[in-house]
């Protein structure tokens, strides 16, 4: 499977801009005063929360896990998202929700994954030495631990060189098609 690495590229630059627009946003002063006011982005900025560990409230949707302003970018290509349950190699999580965004109107490998679930303790060691036994890698990084697909095995890959990736904190895991596609998963 192929990703559009330039689609995925101009989403996250897209984001990367409204959040700093956002945050450079002030008071009207002035002639700016009379303006209509321009609804600010709500949403939170696209980062990792390793020490979170409650969910928000309600069930995490294709919708809810990457922030409104993604969903409204894939939607105005015409993308749509397919929820799957979330899956780790042979361990099937329910609660959790695994999305693959893409143009389904048409035959197409250019696709966005995104998923978050629930985990236990237990069923996060379990899930990540399967992984490693099958040739993912395993590392420590600030967010949690990432485990990455094998770079001898990836199809496509961020600007870092990661493919498929899970992220696992406290009482949850991430998954994404880069590890830079994790940023997006802002449901923790």
């Amino acid at each position: 499977m192929t990703r559009t690495p330039s689609l995925f590229a101009a989403v996250l630059v897209l984001t990367g801009t409204l959040l700093a627009s956002t945050a450079c946003a002030g008071a009207p002063s002035g002639s700016d005063a009379a303006q209509t006011p321009t609804p600010l982005a709500t949403s939170p900025t696209p980062t990792a929360s390793p020490t979170q560990s409650t969910a928000p409230a309600g069930d995490p949707t294709c919708e809810t896990i990457i922030p409104a302003t993604t969903v409204a970018d894939f939607e105005s290509v015409g993308w749509t998202a397919r929820a799957e349950t979330f899956r780790i190699g042979e361990l099937e999580i329910p609660e959790g929700v695994q999305c693959v965004w893409g143009d389904f109107t048409t035959a197409t490998d250019h696709v966005q994954i995104y998923g978050w679930a629930p985990i236990t303790a237990e069923d996060a060691v379990d899930a990540q030495n399967a992984l490693v036994a099958q040739g993912w890698r395993r590392e420590e990084t600030p967010e949690g631990l990432i485990v990455t697909e094998s770079a001898d095995t990836t199809v496509a890959t961020d600007d870092e060189g990661y493919g498929l990736t899970y992220l696992f904190g406290d009482g949850w895991v991430k998954y994404a098609d880069t590890k830079q596609g994790l940023l997006l998963v802002t449901w923790s």
